[in-house]
């Protein structure tokens, strides 16, 4: 493969970038211009190519490896990793910018749209709490844990702290299978049986749980379970 400066001023990434759009670029391409430079004998371009062959082609498979992964690709280092996670990051919140905070989510679907982007693919299970006001607007996204869902890391009081001090009116819980399958395990259910108690006494209704994943979603109050 040629280097850049091989190539015919216009068909070099930079300046197609600026003179059709980034959309005109591979994926290659555009990890490339991310990385901006390489060791000699390699190109950006090439190791950007090593770089989405080793998540078999896929940005979302690639978001997930993790650091040490990526940093072992040769012509990488860890430097230029994070620059790579870094950007996966921005695209994600990027992509679930879709629901901003003030905006009404007026159903299952809305509450997907804002988390999924940001969820799907992540390596490990994050649980978060929607706060929502009296017209249903999405006050407050709160993350509440990390790690393998149970009860020792989404205690009631965590979650209630934050949404007595948002003066919340309602309550959307919300958690990542990373196994892709949204399907909920008993300890699912046993913490947001809790929650949705404990949230009835302080009359902050818990409205729905939504376990996010891989393209699809399980609703709690959908499936009878709430």
């Amino acid at each position: 493969m040629p280097s850049v400066l091989e190539l015919p001023p216009a068909d070099r990434p930079r300046e197609r970038l600026r003179a059709l759009g980034a959309q005109s670029l591979t994926t290659s391409e555009l990890l490339g211009l991310l990385l901006g430079s390489a060791p000699s004998g390699s190109s950006a371009t090439e190791v950007a190519g090593a770089l989405i062959s080793r998540a078999g082609g896929s940005l979302r498979r690639l978001g997930q490896l993790p650091l040490a992964t990526l940093a072992e690709i040769p012509g990488l280092g860890e430097t230029r990793a994070l620059t790579v996670q870094a950007a996966l990051e921005v695209g994600r919140r990027l992509a679930g910018e879709g629901v901003v905070e003030g905006e009404p989510m007026r159903g299952r679907r809305d509450v997907w749209r804002y988390f999924a982007p940001r969820l799907e693919g992540l390596p490990e299970e994050e649980f978060h709490v929607a706060i929502l006001d009296s017209q249903h607007r999405l006050e407050r996204d709160v993350l509440i844990s990390r790690g393998i869902l149970n009860g020792s890391l989404v205690h009631p009081r965590e979650v209630l702290r934050e949404a007595i001090a948002e003066r919340a009116a309602a309550l959307v819980l919300v958690h990542n299978h990373p196994s892709g399958d949204p399907s909920p395990s008993p300890d699912d259910r046993e913490v947001t049986a809790q929650l949705v108690a404990a949230g009835r006494l302080l009359d902050i209704p818990v409205q729905d749980h939504i376990v996010i994943g891989r393209g699809r979603y399980l609703s709690f109050a959908e499936a009878g379970l709430l």
